[in-house]
């Protein structure tokens, strides 16, 4: 009977998808800019705006223009307003500014690669950005890449209800593939553009390594000996 046990719990710890993902939520980090290229827990942010598009007013950008680090953001103010965003306190936003203290930026984001330390096939993040005035129309997109392909895709078109703009939140989510790299980042026209983007719980699923599939067939072989025994 122990060993039925020991070899049934190897088999659930073991099974795919199960107590898998790694939700990184930015709390241990302190508020300040980042740099251009940034790993933190597996993930490294790089080439942040390093894209030419137009400005909403139509305007053209050059690569890296609206700024090229990652920032965290104390975002206290924001949480308070949309406490189905992310995890309080810390947020990641990205360009050249933040607040210091508990109000916030919501900085520039036309593109970012969040490239994986190991290979994944589910991420999900939370995406604070403005609404309306003259963001309407943009759509964020959130790709899944395999060795430089898309594999998978999200995206939401900002809301165009005219007048002022506001903030708001959306979740963007990727699965169905295994990719080792995501991309974030806001299109219109056809071409790239620069809203305003603040991310947090950023979560991905690693896809387990070839000796724990070995193991959980090891662990599933013998559970199925012992139950023959068992049968007997």
């Amino acid at each position: 009977m122990k060993s039925y046990a020991l070899f049934g719990a190897i088999a659930v710890a073991l099974t795919p998808g199960i107590a898998r993902a790694v939700v990184i939520d930015y709390e241990d980090l302190s508020e300040g800019f980042l740099g251009s290229t940034f790993t933190h827990q597996g993930v490294t942010y790089r080439d942040v705006n390093n894209v030419s598009g137009f400005y909403a007013d139509g305007a053209p950008f050059t690569p890296g223009e609206p700024g090229t680090d990652s920032i965290i953001e104390n975002a206290t103010l924001f949480y308070a307003d949309f406490p189905a965003y992310g995890s309080p306190i810390n947020s990641m936003t990205f360009g050249n500014a933040y607040v210091t203290g508990d109000n916030l930026s919501i900085g520039a984001l036309a593109s970012v690669f969040m490239d994986l330390a190991t290979q994944a096939d589910s991420a999900s993040l939370d995406i604070a950005y403005y609404e309306n005035g003259p963001w309407g129309g943009i759509q964020y997109r959130f790709d899944a890449l395999l060795n430089g392909q898309v594999v998978a895709s999200d995206s939401f078109v900002i809301a165009d209800g005219g007048g002022r703009d506001n903030a708001a939140i959306a979740n963007l989510s990727v699965s169905g593939a295994t990719f080792d790299s995501l991309h974030l980042y806001a299109m219109k026209s056809g071409s790239y553009t620069v809203p305003r983007g603040m991310i947090d719980n950023l979560t991905y699923a690693p896809v387990p390594e070839p000796a724990t599939f070995a193991a959980l067939g090891l662990g599933a072989a013998a559970l199925a000996t012992r139950r023959r025994n068992r049968a007997k």
